[in-house]
């Protein structure tokens, strides 16, 4: 194994020029040593450039459908005018002489990302050794923002600067061909929510969405529904952080929810020999869901982010929601409340993008609503902050018009009011409230969905 001149401070850093031309020359020899490599290697996992770009250059007529071999890679290499670069054609002809067997080619991948890891990781300790000694900024910024350079060591998909527009322009034509085989047209994090689901395909990587509402119009039941359909219903991990009900209140909800169990029946226990059953079959069948709750008194937005960033690592993290905006606390001095709640809202945002995760936000609305003669909740009533609804890729107002009036011809009735939708249409969704069980249904003229 073979060491480069390239120094890091006085030593070099950690690579191995044997595994990666091994890994090369497999490739070279098979197909499905390709296969097998480009699920876990990234073409900046090599530390020689010229490797790097050899890998490239196979990945790029492997993913044509074309041969990949010394033959070909010496030519594709040659029309992208960098064959000269890389060490000629002799160079990628010794690539195979180099390897003994085309099999072992996912093994020394995995030797060569350990130590493009640890070449990342001395980068990260060097960057976060330079924010110490910068001393610019306050402790807990600091702090967030070393956890930060570790996570994109270690989440095993570090985040280039930028990409080529051919590079991009494939990733979403690979996304398009993939949603286009999806039966029901839901290619995120299913809601159950059939004309939801319909209209949006689910939630999505990278989206914020905010639930908003008046207090008791039922905010926290709809985002509960929501975390157990993608846990229970659909096996996503979730994490559900709650500043107002604590995780006993929040799990009698979805026992509630899940069982059609009254509130009432459960809160006092008032259960019969068959509801205790019952009880037990849905405990069986619920708590292996891979759903989270954390309602930690106080929480500050560092601490979700990391919590959040672990979560993405060890349980890969599908959907995020947070209970609610208002409540969250910064833990330093803010000029003013409207100041700090958009950091709060332009931070959740960065963290859905960050981690490729949605993220549910509620907020309160303000009783701009409660003014009108119809009641119903505008955007502009978001409270605390216009800049909620800029960060924001969905705004979904929740209305009861039997809250305001009992003799309505809704009762039972809600409106989901999807007031905004970055790069999709809006619409009014009609649910039902079922307030006994703690939950929101589909509309009777819709099938229910199937688990």
């Amino acid at each position: 194994m073979s060491e480069t001149a390239i120094d890091y401070g006085s030593r070099t850093m950690p690579h191995d020029d044997v595994a990666e031309q091994s890994v090369l020359g497999g490739m070279l020899l098979s197909k499905d040593a390709i296969a097998d490599v480009v699920e876990s290697l990234r073409a900046s996992d090599f530390y020689k450039p010229a490797h790097e770009t050899i890998y490239e250059a196979i990945l790029s007529l492997y993913g044509h459908g074309s041969p990949a071999d010394a033959i070909t890679v010496a030519d594709e290499l040659k029309k992208r005018g960098e064959l000269t670069r890389v060490g000629g054609a002799s160079y990628i002809h010794t690539l195979i002489a180099s390897v003994p067997t085309a099999a072992n080619a996912q093994y020394y991948a995995e030797i060569v990302k350990e130590h493009a890891i640890m070449r990342r990781l001395i980068e990260a300790g060097t960057k976060i050794a330079q924010l110490g000694y910068a001393n610019e900024t306050e402790v807990d910024t600091l702090v967030d923002q070393a956890q930060a350079e570790i996570y994109a060591v270690t989440d095993g998909n570090a985040k280039e600067d930028y990409v080529s527009f051919s590079d991009a322009l494939e990733e979403t034509i690979n996304e398009i061909d993939a949603n286009s085989n999806r039966p029901d047209g839901v290619y995120g994090v299913p809601t159950d929510f059939i004309e939801f689901d319909e209209l949006t395909g689910g939630l999505h990587g990278g989206q914020m969405i905010v639930i908003a509402a008046r207090p008791g119009v039922g905010k926290s039941t709809l985002a509960l529904d929501i975390a157990r359909s993608a846990s229970i219903h659909h096996q996503m991990t979730t994490v559900f952080f709650s500043l107002e009900m604590s995780r006993t209140e929040l799990a009698m909800r979805i026992l509630s929810a899940e069982g059609k169990i009254s509130m009432g029946r459960l809160k006092k226990g008032d259960l019969d020999t068959e509801g205790w059953t019952n009880l037990a079959t849905l405990q069986g069948r619920i708590d292996s869901a891979p759903l989270f709750i954390d309602d930690s008194p106080n929480m500050t937005l560092m601490e979700i982010r990391a919590k959040c960033r672990r979560l993405k690592q060890r349980n890969d993290l599908k959907l995020v929601v947070l209970d609610y905006l208002q409540l969250m606390s910064s833990g330093k001095k803010v000029e003013s409340r409207q100041q700090e709640v958009s950091e709060f809202s332009r931070s959740l945002k960065l963290l859905a993008k960050e981690l490729d995760v949605p993220v549910i936000a509620l907020s309160q609305l303000n009783r701009g609503s409660e003014q009108r003669t119809d009641k119903r909740p505008m955007v502009s009533d978001l409270r605390e902050s216009g800049s909620i609804e800029q960060d924001a890729d969905m705004v979904i107002l929740l209305h009861r018009e039997d809250m305001y009036n009992p003799d309505s011809e809704r009762v039972g009735e809600a409106d989901m009011i999807i007031a905004k939708h970055r790069g999709g249409p809006t619409r009014t969704i009609p649910l039902a409230f079922s307030g006994k069980y703690s939950r929101f249904n589909n509309m009777a003229n819709e099938a229910p969905p199937q688990y």
